[in-house]
């Protein structure tokens, strides 16, 4: 027994002494290389913007500081891209991936192009927390969740695959409530145009698009309803989730499986079979940009959402959808048969 726990004493002082030299040894690979990241949407959207964003500043926190070059692959709502960094990419450190927060979901519902395990790749975190929330016009006598469970409100939709139908159809069958889905809007402007000539009272769609709208909260001319995270939303805590309100297990499981996508924010990745020490290394680097006063001086100035979400929260995430029973992921592929 003695001489066992001495081997493991010798091993552990042995991976203390050569950590530097690992971490030095990670710098000489890296060292005047490029990473390719891989982003599976077009450019000039939301997810690229966040891409190069996010490029321009993790170089500097990388040891060795490789050039980080944005590649876009948009086919198929970027499921080309994730297969590609599945399949194909390298296996050595040098290809990052980007993909729509829905793939993990969609993987788990069988959509029949989508090749990848998401349990397999190497989540290296995500940023930005695009959460969604549902508001009324100030006049309507729905003032809150429990007056949305006994009274109606007519509400603006966009189409089965639009999120302004999906939460509100969703919260219907889920837990009860009346919202009554006009549709035909195009958008948020389509739709908050509507609200104050009086069609519609309220929508739903993601807090970041609210941004131009906020005027009409201060003025009390808008009420913020709800959202649809478990995640609470930093700039409106006292705003209840809807999952305060789910009754039973089955409820929260269909809930998380419909709405967790939105608290992948932009996911990245490694391909799988990665060594544990580069996977480690690219961890902390997102980790350590988060922290970044240049980078968040750099993000508020040009107002992209930076927040911070940890590889461990999306594997909890991907572990919480392949937990979701078969029947009430056939339930979730009759409501939204499109999750997008």
């Amino acid at each position: 027994m003695a001489r066992a726990q001495l081997s493991v004493l010798v091993f552990a002082a042995a991976l203390a002494i050569g950590a530097p030299g690992l971490a030095f040894a990670q710098a000489d690979f890296y060292r005047g290389k490029q990473i390719r990241l891989i982003s599976g949407h077009p450019v000039g959207g939301d997810y690229d913007l966040g891409a190069r964003f996010l490029a321009k500043h993790l170089s500097r926190h990388i040891p060795g500081e490789p050039v980080v070059v944005v590649q876009n692959m948009p086919a198929a709502a970027s499921v080309v891209a994730a297969n590609f960094i599945y399949n194909q990419a390298p296996r050595d450190g040098t290809v990052i991936g980007s993909f729509s927060r829905n793939l993990a979901s969609q993987a788990r519902m069988g959509q029949p192009n989508i090749e990848i395990d998401p349990r397999r790749f190497n989540w290296l975190g995500g940023y930005s927390l695009p959460s969604r929330v549902c508001v009324n016009w100030h006049t309507s006598p729905v003032k809150t969740i429990d007056d949305l469970l006994t009274r109606e409100m007519i509400t603006a939709g966009g189409g089965a695959t639009s999120s302004l139908s999906i939460i509100p159809t969703v919260l219907n069958h889920v837990l009860g409530t009346r919202f009554r889905i006009v549709e035909g809007y195009k958008g948020i402007r389509d739709a908050a145009l509507a609200i104050e000539r009086g069609e519609v009272e309220g929508v739903c769609m993601s807090y970041a698009q609210f941004n131009d709208y906020q005027h009409l909260v201060r003025d009390g001319k808008l009420r913020i309803l709800l959202h649809a995270e478990e995640t609470p939303i930093p700039d409106i805590p006292q705003v209840p989730s809807i999952y305060a309100f789910a009754r039973t297990e089955e409820q929260r499981q269909l809930l998380r499986f419909v709405f967790a996508s939105a608290e992948f924010g932009r996911p990245y990745v490694l391909p799988p079979e990665v060594s544990a020490g580069r996977v480690a290394l690219m961890r902390k680097a997102f980790a350590d940009l988060a922290r970044d006063p240049q980078m968040q001086a750099d993000a508020e100035k040009s107002k992209i959402d930076m927040t911070y979400l940890p590889p461990e929260r999306l594997e909890q995430l991907v572990a919480s959808l392949y937990r979701t029973p078969p029947d009430l992921i056939e339930t979730v592929k009759k409501l939204v048969p499109n999750l997008q």
